[in-house]
């Protein structure tokens, strides 16, 4: 598949017609059929067939034209990269977990970038278990969070910070601040963020822990979503302590104490193994170092704040009649 086959191709299905396809393009209407010919032969599926009532697509047309316009913004994208490196821009790459790219990664990140004007940070998401093939096929230049069990030679791993969970109710849950056996927990329902599908950290450890079964387990987007669930509902949810605190301290959430079970855990900067001298200006290197400092750490939990020349202070207006 060629990018010009693929171009074709997506300006067949948006538009509906061999004839404003070509238009689009500026090419003729025989250039587009033979792209989507060759697509055809490549494929081995017909794609799309002239009908009286306009064009239909096949099930495989339709998937490949959601996959032509990913592959199509890739190629725009790395193309846009190579000429900002070109023109002496860096770009950082982070693979991060589920649980600190939704709570931790944002301040980071934007106090990170902001230190310099060349610097442009790209965060995705991926499960644990993918760090290694990540860094190892250079599709990433740093990743964060659980430590692999099993992390080759090739491979360094700093820890970055401890944290600690709670397990959060409804204030009006029969288990509200109360301390209670692992049994207690195992018969409520579970609400939770995706990293418990990972099966690689502290989430899963924990219903690993508790022994919580598959049907009493409700997975969603976020875990501030589970946490909001379990707010509203009769649910338990395992929350990030700096995360919840106002709402426990307001009463809108309720601690369930459970001794036997492990609550804490530590987040890993993990990158390939340097056996050279360090090249300088090196975003990789910059960040292991800058997020050991306390800005960082108050950046992860707090925010990234702003800085006193950007802070105004809260206007507050008062009417009399």
């Amino acid at each position: 598949m060629t990018p010009t086959q693929l171009r074709a191709y997506v300006a067949l299905v948006r538009l509906g017609s061999f004839k404003l396809a070509a238009e689009e393009l500026e090419v003729s209407e025989s250039a587009i059929s033979f792209n989507v010919a060759q697509l055809r032969k490549e494929l081995g599926d017909p794609l799309v067939t002239r009908r009286a009532s306009g064009l239909a697509f096949t099930p495989g047309g339709l998937r490949l034209a959601s996959r032509a316009a990913e592959l199509l913004g890739l190629q725009d994208r790395t193309r846009a990269e190579v000429s900002q490196a070109a023109s002496g821009r860096r770009l950082l790459r982070i693979a991060a977990s589920s649980l600190f790219g939704e709570y931790a990664a944002p301040g980071l990140i934007e106090l990170f970038a902001s230190r310099a004007a060349d610097l442009d940070v790209e965060l995705s998401l991926h499960q644990p278990t993918a760090f290694t093939e990540l860094l190892l096929g250079r599709r990433a230049d740093i990743a964060i969070g659980p430590r692999p069990l099993q992390l080759p030679e090739t491979l360094d791993s700093h820890t970055l910070m401890r944290y600690r969970l709670v397990l959060v109710v409804a204030p009006t849950h029969p288990l509200a601040d109360r301390t209670v056996s692992a049994a207690a927990v195992r018969a409520h329902d579970w609400f939770l963020g995706p990293s418990v599908a990972s099966g690689l950290g502290v989430v899963p450890d924990i219903l690993d822990a508790v022994g919580v079964p598959e049907e009493r387990q409700r997975i969603f987007q976020s875990h501030s979503a589970a946490t909001e669930e379990a707010k509203r509902g009769v649910g338990i949810a395992p929350a990030m302590s700096f995360a919840v605190s106002k709402e426990l301290s307001a009463g809108t959430l309720a601690r369930v104490e459970v001794p036997d079970v492990t609550l804490e855990a530590s987040w890993h900067l993990i990158r390939t193994a340097r056996s050279g001298p360090v090249e300088p200006g090196d975003p990789a290197d910059e960040l292991v170092r800058f997020a050991a400092t306390p800005r960082a750490i108050q950046a992860m939990v707090k925010g990234a704040g702003v800085t006193s020349g950007r802070f105004r202070p809260a206007v507050h207006v008062t009417l009399w009649t």
